[in-house]
């Protein structure tokens, strides 16, 4: 039989270089885009439920999460792909209505509370650390119908869901992420009204959800220093998502360090800072804007010295969710500036755009520029000091068909060598997370949009599991601990194979010479396969 694949390869690792001894390695998904199970045993419903449910024609074929992967009922397989890839850790997140149906400790489901233990427990004989996020987009509607992270009490709502949490896994998960991703749910989703809940209001919200966000992180982050640390030592932190930003040309840096503080200064600077507080730059920018509008105070709410100390220092390692970067500008006369933070800011009267040496992935936020990682990293360091981070997400969406995701395998392998050279550099990383360890329910995208290293069948009632040429990759990375480009590839479609130049270009020069690699992906000849 004869098939097509790729037979020029020059590959070589960075230097021959190891990741340090003690780096780890993970992969993560959430509860929602996962487990389904919606209407199992007493499950609270969500705003995700709500919002798929009420709009199905804002979610491509009116896709929803019900049934998803069907990990309530399958999470053994999602722990075997774990166990395959090699994981040192997997991230994976509580679903707050599961363990609280009405949002409240009034009730706990005896059945959502064994479903996780079912799965820390597995994780652990496996010898696989569980890392648990605390929330992960999916408010329960009942909070949400009193105005959920826009509403003061949602801190006090926040940190009894902790205690929960805390009182019935914290024995045995050592590693938590608070929030994920505040960046989207309180910027991107008050600014775009697009996903759950649905609400546009870019005026206010985006700054209240700011504020109480940080503030419910800290809250729960007190909670477990002051009563469950002593006893179990483990770590807290929030999973930040700032999109990289640079100048789209250079007399136009302080407007991208504008974007960077307006960013992930407002969710970084009152936590991790020496003073706490909202960045200065921001507070400033903020307090002139509101006034030029009329408005007889800032519309970023001010924080109270209590609150500053409070939140100032509530951290145990830095958690970063990184995936793209962007080139920001002052808006042109007549034109209106996108939703923040992957298209532009009213409030910063600028537009984000992408370089069109930056090349598309198959998620329309997301594009390629594996220095933004590093780069990221440099500036964080350089804002908060020597603080130690762990990669929380990273990946892509592929453009490809089946297993055959070399685009991913490029991508993954460009970052990690980002990282590598952020670690040489003396930046503190302790490890690495891949979004996402299979295919899921993206949120707007429904599931046409695939970042799994596993492939789900989401038309099998039993939603096979298949790895794609990522997992071989990612599992060969974790064994060797280097960036290997070495994989067998048979069987691929030419369609799968047709890169853009541009983005092979950009990897070469993603750092100094000489390249990581050279690749010509248009060499191809035909294969002599003999089946056995």
């Amino acid at each position: 039989m004869i098939f097509y694949a790729i037979v020029v390869f020059s590959f070589r690792v960075v230097n021959g270089e190891k990741f340090p001894d003690g780096f780890k390695f993970g992969a993560a998904t959430s509860a929602y885009q996962i487990e389904g199970a919606r209407n199992v045993s007493d499950n609270g419903a969500n705003i995700w439920d709500t919002y798929t449910h009420n709009h199905p024609e804002l979610i491509v074929d009116g896709a929803t999460g019900d049934i998803a992967c069907d990990s309530y009922h399958l999470w053994m397989k999602d722990i075997d792909i774990a166990e395959q890839l090699g994981l040192d850790f997997y991230r994976f997140s509580i679903s707050w209505s599961r363990i609280l149906p009405t949002g409240l400790t009034n009730k706990v489901s005896d059945d959502g509370v064994e479903y996780y233990n079912k799965i820390i427990n597995e994780l652990l004989r496996r010898n696989i650390e569980p890392l648990v996020t605390m929330y992960h987009f999916d408010l329960p509607q009942t909070l949400q119908d009193l105005g959920g992270w826009t509403n003061p009490l949602i801190v006090e709502w926040f940190e009894d869901y902790a205690r929960v949490l805390f009182d019935l896994y914290a024995d045995r998960v050592r590693t938590w992420v608070t929030v994920n991703e505040p960046l989207i749910m309180c910027d991107y989703i008050y600014t775009s009204g697009t996903m759950a809940p649905g609400i546009l209001e870019p005026t206010f919200a985006p700054y209240l959800c700011n504020k109480y966000v940080l503030l419910a992180h800290a809250t729960a982050w007190r909670l477990y220093d002051n009563e469950y640390k002593p006893r179990y030592n483990g770590k807290l932190s929030i999973a930040n998502n700032p999109v990289w930003i640079e100048p789209s040309e250079p007399q136009l840096k302080d407007l991208a360090e504008l974007g960077r503080q307006f960013g992930a200064g407002r969710y970084s600077h009152p936590i991790y800072s020496r003073t706490g507080g909202w960045p200065p730059s921001v507070e400033k920018y903020m307090e002139k804007l509101s006034k030029k509008e009329g408005y007889s105070k800032s519309r970023l709410p001010e924080f109270t010295y209590e609150e500053i100390k409070l939140i100032r220092g509530t951290y145990d390692y830095y958690a970063l969710n990184h995936y793209t970067s962007r080139l920001i500008r002052p808006t042109k006369p007549g034109e209106t500036a996108g939703p923040w933070i992957f298209y532009g800011s009213s409030d910063l009267d600028a537009v984000l755009e992408t370089s069109p040496w930056w090349p598309p992935t198959a998620a329309t936020e997301v594009v390629m520029y594996p220095k933004g990682i590093r780069r990221q990293l440099e500036w964080l360091q350089q804002q908060y000091g020597n603080i130690s981070f762990l990669i929380t997400e990273n990946g892509c969406a592929s453009g490809t068909t089946g297993q055959y995701d070399f685009d991913r395998i490029f991508y993954m392998g460009s970052y990690l060598k980002e990282i590598l050279n952020a670690i040489r550099k003396g930046i503190k990383v302790e490890g690495y997370t891949a979004w996402s360890l299979m295919d899921n329910f993206e949120w707007l995208e429904g599931y046409r949009t695939s970042y799994g290293l596993y492939q789900v069948d989401f038309e099998n009632p039993m939603r096979k599991r298949t790895p794609r040429n990522s997992a071989g990759f990612y599992a060969d990375v974790i064994k060797s601990r280097r960036i290997n480009f070495f994989f067998n590839a048979t069987q691929i479609n030419r369609k799968d194979l047709i890169f853009n130049h541009r983005f092979m270009k950009m990897i070469n020069q993603s750092s100094s010479s000489p390249p990581l690699y050279n690749i010509d992906i248009f060499n191809f000849r035909p294969l002599n396969i003999t089946s056995d």
